[in-house]
């Protein structure tokens, strides 16, 4: 296999309740690149392998077990030293909420706890009839009942679980919206991390998946180390003198966006009636990291830290420490 790949594809059969290994193909590797390159790859011929049976695209109900659903990793998911190599991406063959293709991705450690547990990519087929989730560690993998966790939120459902796997282990769930199959449902790892495009998280819940939990001692090899290390302090180098990059996200996050993008006219401002929100300032990152900021986090690997560890010490909408907001969720709520 080429540097960066663990080799190997699991799949899983809720219907059946089987699990198999397939191993990753080195040609479609290099063809399609990154996690989102060959979960597409692999969606395509999904949709080929249903009209050779004479079921259509426009067949496929994006809440039924019909539908397919992909967490996939790239050759830099987990490798110290690529930048921002912490991200993953989830795939459906049909998103609810859009009826296209369903595509999200998300930060925080998940990504590269799967491949350290040995994998590169998860397969997602059929739909269980009760809830379980899905445990992967170090080459192994199996459904357990999760009767016990449906109803619970993220936090707690990341939380419980994360202690049931121990050190190193890191957990994708869906909470009460997915369970519901709202069409905008997200998935939730690591507690604030989410993969919020598409409502992929309606598709975990028609499925009976509560959650994947991913934990193991395994590293992807690099092929070539030396020239790895050389580019990798360029890439890391040019990265901490950007003014975005090096200044802007790690002191201020996402939001930092804010004034600027509402100063260009471009944020949507009550439904998208304007670009413009008048009281940006009120809700910009500057402002966030004067009066609720405590501290900065990092997904896996990444230097930028823009994500924001707030507290709201007092009044009606007191919290003791949760992170964010960011600026999608911003400009949202505004």
């Amino acid at each position: 296999m080429p540097g960066g790949y663990m080799g190997k594809i699991l799949k899983v059969d809720l219907t059946t309740g089987t699990i198999r290994t397939e191993p990753i193909d080195e040609n479609v590797a290099k063809k399609y690149l990154g996690g989102k390159g060959y979960a597409v790859h692999m969606l395509y011929n999904y949709l080929r392998e249903y009209e050779s049976k004479g079921f259509s695209p426009s067949d496929i109900n994006p809440l039924g077990p019909e539908n397919i659903l992909i967490f996939a990793t790239g050759p830099g998911t987990g490798i110290p030293g690529f930048p921002c190599s912490g991200r993953y991406h989830v795939m459906a063959l049909r998103s609810p909420l859009t009826g296209s293709i369903g595509s999200a991705n998300s930060g925080g450690e998940w990504g590269p706890f799967l491949k350290f547990s040995g994998f590169d990519i998860v397969v997602i087929e059929g739909a269980s009839e009760e809830p379980v989730y899905l445990a992967i560690t170090n080459d192994t993998a199996e459904l357990r009942s999760a009767s016990d966790l449906w109803g619970k939120n993220v936090f707690d459902t990341c939380r419980i679980l994360k202690k049931v796997g121990g050190k190193n282990t890191s957990v994708a769930c869906i909470g009460p919206a997915g369970e519901n199959l709202v069409r905008m449902a997200c998935i939730v790892n690591d507690e604030h991390r989410a993969a919020g495009r598409t409502g992929l998280g309606a598709v975990m819940g028609s499925k009976k998946l509560k959650a994947i939990v991913v934990s193991g001692e395994r590293r992807a090899r690099v092929a070539d180390p030396e020239k790895f290390s050389e580019v990798s302090r360029r890439c890391l180098e040019t990265m901490r003198k950007n003014s975005v990059t090096g200044e802007g996200l790690p002191t201020y996050g996402t939001a930092v966006l804010v004034n600027v993008i509402n100063n260009a006219g471009g944020l949507p401002y009550k439904n998208w009636q304007t670009g413009v929100n008048p009281d940006a300032e009120k809700i910009s990152g500057e402002t966030l990291a004067e009066t609720y900021l405590t501290s900065r986090r990092a997904c896996w690997g990444c230097i930028i830290g823009c994500g924001r560890v707030t507290s709201v010490k007092s009044g009606p909408f007191q919290i003791l420490e949760t992170e964010g907001p960011e600026y999608e969720s911003i400009w949202a709520l505004g």
